[in-house]
């Protein structure tokens, strides 16, 4: 599959980069993408979520009235929840919410991810850029050059390059990582990946293991 490289400015520079089939032409395995982006959202999750249970709860424990013969329910203690103020019944506890998936279906994942997008005709390959400072105009112009203002789009560089990154870090809807920490998550949640040329042979050696 070949795709043609274009400059910050969104033209045509004439040159055209092959993509591997083995990462950007399989068939998507839905469910391996689906496992993946469930395991990043729940690795997320703090899972510091507590609600006090009776025994928690400050009060008395006297019987608040006698077992029998009042006409409503029994009830021990004003601690009790279905008594207002009274602790919550099963209430969230403190937990851990990730859960483990192994290598090979993840890196699947991940290659379906980037198929689905090359499928959608969603991956636009730029050349390498470097800013002499980070300023967010300059990525903004980056943005407006792909036709990318105003849409979810995610930047996958070769190399941490903190000017590009810094640049792009104010922008809502706009993320750069390099490719190293590229997630299945990360790019389902973009409309366009956009892919620098130094990218991509990274890209390609960490998904055809």
């Amino acid at each position: 599959m070949k795709v043609a490289v274009l400059d910050i400015n969104g033209k045509d520079t004439g040159r055209k980069v092959e993509l591997s089939a083995d990462v950007f032409g399989i068939e998507p395995n839905n469910h391996a993408v689906y496992l993946d982006v469930k395991q990043y959202l729940a690795n997320q999750r703090q899972g510091t979520h507590k609600s006090k249970e009776r025994a928690e709860i400050a009060g008395s424990t006297r019987k608040i009235k006698k077992q029998k013969g009042t006409g409503t329910a029994r009830a021990g203690s004003i601690k009790s929840g279905i008594f207002k103020g009274g602790g919550r019944m099963f209430g969230p506890r403190p937990r851990n919410y990730s859960f483990k998936l192994n290598k090979n279906l993840k890196r699947l994942a991940r290659k379906s991810a980037l198929s689905m997008k090359a499928n959608e005709n969603a991956i636009v390959v730029v050349e390498d850029i470097n800013f002499d400072a980070p300023k967010t105009k300059n990525f903004t112009a980056v943005l407006k050059g792909l036709g990318l203002d105003g849409k979810k789009s995610l930047f996958v560089l070769g190399d941490l390059n903190n000017n590009v990154y810094l640049s792009s870090r104010n922008l809502k809807g706009t993320e750069v990582v390099t490719n190293s920490h590229l997630s299945t998550c990360k790019i389902m949640n973009a409309n366009s990946v956009v892919l620098f040329e130094g990218s991509l042979e990274g890209i390609e050696t960490n998904l055809s293991k």
